[in-house]
Parts: structure tokens; C-alpha cells; sequence
């Protein structure tokens, strides 16, 4: 659930309270979730969600502690930007406290969601009453000064200008000068399908083009030179393109997964989960040599030694599973329609120049 389903139209995910495939996982339903990567070599638990209405911090914190008590080895990378905003407005504590309340129970890193693009005319168009870009900025400017460190993104092929990438990019260029808390920059590709934004566009049933998620990767390394690494997100721009993204200035991708449900409700048609296999193999048809990293970019393990379909990670230890994991929790269910009521014109929609 997301207070903000009526106004971020760029979402799939998010739905009201009665809407059908609304939930609310009780915490016995997250640590369940969990237990299905225990038999595979997960490093980090990513948490992010709606703008729930009722949930409070302590259910987070809860949430958190429950998990690093089961998993001590695996790092929690959790709730972006608007999310911890929105806990502190619902607390009534500085965000300041929520984040220092976070890391005391277990949060080692924030993702870089929500960011969107940073421009106002955008901004209002696909994204009204969100967090402004200001506040994103602030949000990370105080985990940097705590010490957590963070992701940074940016969402493109939407309706921004190409002017309006660039001033994104230099925003966040900008705040890792100060502070140098950034990990990596992923640029994140719009999917249009099931939202209202991409029906208002007329643009159901497409995606960014490879030249375009190419071009972001490229831009994004030259810009960002003081940002340590750059992602490629395979579920939003396919494999492949993440494969050819290794040598347009991309030094990371992402992993296996396991579980990705905001673009796929979004329209990706990419698979929910990659092996171990196929991502090395991935990285070595690019010509590169595969390393695994934790949240923090410290080195794993390499693979020199790999073998395909290797049973096991080391002697005695089972094999990893060559699919992800089933069950009603790993189900996606779109929504049956984009809009959540009403009909309504877009803000600002017929004045933003076309990113094309």
C-alpha cells in the first residue's frame, strides 16, 4: 500500500488500501521470505516498499533486528529516501533520529530509490507530492554525516529533458563532493506498462531503447567520476544489455535477485532470477572477469576456478538452486487497472520536451 498511488503515476506497484493486490506483510511473513534464500549464498537483504499509512518505525526497526538475528552475516540495505521522510513526518522525529534509530537496528546502507529525476516540471508531472529533489538530497546528506553510506539513481525515458538529466547528475555530483557517501550511481530505465502515466503517453507495451540505456551508462561514468561504481540493473534493461553496459563505463551488475516484483508489475519482461552460472557467464562472454562484492564493495570471492553447474559452493556445502523460489509470496499479480480513480489530465504533461 502507498499514500501516494494517486499522484506518482510512473508506479505499478503501489495500490490503495482496498485496491486489489494491496498487502501488508506481517514480519512472520518477511522472515519467511527470507528463509528462502538461506540456501543460496545471499549477501544482502534490499528492502523497499509504499508509503504505508499506518505502519509505524517500530515495525521497520522490528523488521530489522529480526532479520539481522537470523541472517548476522547478510547486510540490510533498506528504505529509500521518501520512506525514511515519511517515517520521520510520521513520528514526528528529525530524520536525522530515524536514521540513527535504523542503524542501531541493523541497516548498514540506503538504496537509491525515489530519486526520480530531480527536475520540478518532471517531478510534478510524474511524481506530485513526493519527496522533492531537495529533500532526497537532504535525506542522504544526513546518512552520509551518520556514516551509512548509499546508492544514487536516476529514472529516465519517462518525460524528462536531456538538460534535466544532466542537472540530475550534476545534483549528485555535487553531494558526493561533500560528503563522499555515494557507493554507486544505477540508472534506472521507466517501464510504462500498468500505470498511468505510460497510458497517458501512449506508450503501453514499450520499453527505453538499448541505445538509450547505453547512452545513460556512458553519461552517467563521465559525469559521476567521483562516485566509485556504476550498476546496470538487469531485470529493467535485460541481460543482455547489461552485458554490453561492462564496457560502456558500468563496473557492476547486479545479482541474482531472487525476487523483484516493482518493475516486473511495471512490465519487464526479464526473468525474476539469475544463477550464479549465468551471471559469470555473463561477465566472462563480456570479456571480464567476474569478482562478488558485498553491499560495501568489499571483495567475496573470486572465480578462477568456476566450473558451470559446479554442485557446490565449497565441499560439504549444498549446490545453489538453478531457479528462484515459488510459492503465493513470489507471485506477481498486475494491477487490473492504471489509474486508482477518476478521470484527470496530468500536470504539466503537454509542456515537457520530449528525452528523445
Amino acid at each position: 500500500m502507498c499514500v501516494l498511488r494517486n499522484t506518482c503515476v510512473f508506479c505499478s506497484f503501489a495500490r490503495m488500501p482496498r485496491e486489489a493486490g494491496a498487502y501488508t506483510r506481517t514480519l512472520d511473513e518477511v522472515f519467511a521470505e527470507a528463509e528462502a534464500a538461506r540456501d543460496n549464498p545471499t549477501r544482502e537483504f534490499h528492502i523497499v516498499g509504499g508509503l504505508h499509512p499506518k505502519l509505524r518505525l517500530s515495525y521497520y526497526l522490528d523488521m530489522f533486528r529480526g532479520l539481522t538475528a537470523r541472517h548476522p552475516g547478510v547486510h540490510i540495505k533498506a528504505l529509500t529516501a521518501v520512506e525514511v521522510a515519511h517515517l520521520a513526518r510520521l513520528e514526528r522525529m528529525s530524520v536525522r533520529d530515524v536514521l540513527v534509530a535504523m542503524r542501531q537496528a541493523g541497516v548498514t546502507s540506503l538504496p537509491g530509490g525515489g530519486a526520480e529525476v530531480f527536475s520540478p516540471a518532471a517531478r510534478a508531472t510524474i511524481a506530485d507530492k513526493k519527496l522533492s529533489g531537495e529533500e532526497w538530497l537532504g535525506v542522504h546528506r544526513e546518512a552520509h554525516r551518520l556514516g551509512i553510506p548509499s546508492n544514487c539513481t536516476m529514472l529516465y525515458g519517462h518525460v524528462e529533458t536531456l538538460a534535466d538529466r544532466v542537472d540530475h547528475l550534476l545534483a549528485l555530483r555535487a553531494l558526493q563532493d561533500e560528503t563522499g557517501g555515494f557507493l554507486t550511481y544505477i540508472p534506472l530505465a521507466y517501464h510504462p506498462d500498468h500505470n498511468e502515466l505510460g497510458e497517458a503517453l501512449g506508450r503501453t507495451g514499450t520499453a527505453t531503447t538499448g541505445f538509450d540505456d547505453l547512452k545513460n551508462i556512458a553519461v552517467g561514468r563521465l559525469v559521476l567520476d567521483n562516485v566509485p561504481h556504476v550498476k546496470t540493473h538487469w531485470p529493467m534493461v535485460t541481460p543482455f544489455i547489461s552485458q554490453v553496459a561492462l564496457t560502456f563505463g558500468c563496473d557492476d551488475l547486479e545479482g541474482t535477485v531472487v525476487f523483484e516484483r516493482v518493475y516486473h508489475e511495471a512490465g519487464a519482461g526479464t526473468p525474476m532470477w539469475l544463477s550464479y552460472d549465468q551471471i559469470v557467464s555473463l561477465i566472462r562472454g563480456a570479456g571480464k572477469e567476474p569478482v562478488e562484492r558485498d553491499s560495501l564493495y568489499r571483495t567475496v570471492r573470486t572465480f578462477e576456478d568456476w566450473v558451470p553447474t559446479d554442485p557446490g559452493r565449497e565441499p560439504g556445502v549444498p549446490g545453489v538452486r538453478p531457479e528462484g523460489p515459488e510459492g503465493p509470496t513470489f507471485e506477481i499479480s498486475h494491477r487490473p487497472r492504471a489509474r486508482a480513480r477518476g478521470q484527470r489530465t496530468l500536470p504539466v504533461l503537454e509542456g515537457i520536451e520530449s528525452a528523445e
